[in-house]
């Protein structure tokens, strides 16, 4: 069974940081392509960045390049979001996801 299981969300200030990580299992985490999505209140999915097996060159939304990174660690079956310079409209649910799978995933607010 797959599963996907997203931490690290909050409550921050504008300008400030958060780590999101996404623990999975259930399929072969090192060869697969990972992504984080995001939903923001009353809003629908939105892409955030994707990342391949080996970690290499990520992409990411225009809206977060440059302030977010994608990263993983094949040996912990670990996927993670290092969020910088955070602003309130980057508040919304976080989600990891693979293929069609996704995570319950994990609440960010950014508010002052």
């Amino acid at each position: 069974e797959v599963q996907l299981v997203e931490s690290g969300g909050g409550l921050v200030q504008p300008g400030g940081s958060l780590r999101l990580s996404c623990a999975a299992s259930g399929f072969t985490f090192s060869s697969a392509t990972m992504s984080w999505v995001r939903q923001a209140p009353g809003k629908g999915l939105e892409w955030v960045s994707t990342i391949n097996s080996g970690g290499g060159s990520p992409t990411y939304a225009g809206s977060v390049k440059g302030r977010f990174t994608n990263s993983r660690d094949n040996a912990k079956n670990t996927l993670y979001l290092q969020m910088n310079s955070l602003k309130p409209e980057d508040t919304a649910v976080y989600y990891c996801t693979w293929g069609r799978s996704r995570g319950q995933g994990t609440q960010v607010t950014v508010s002052s």
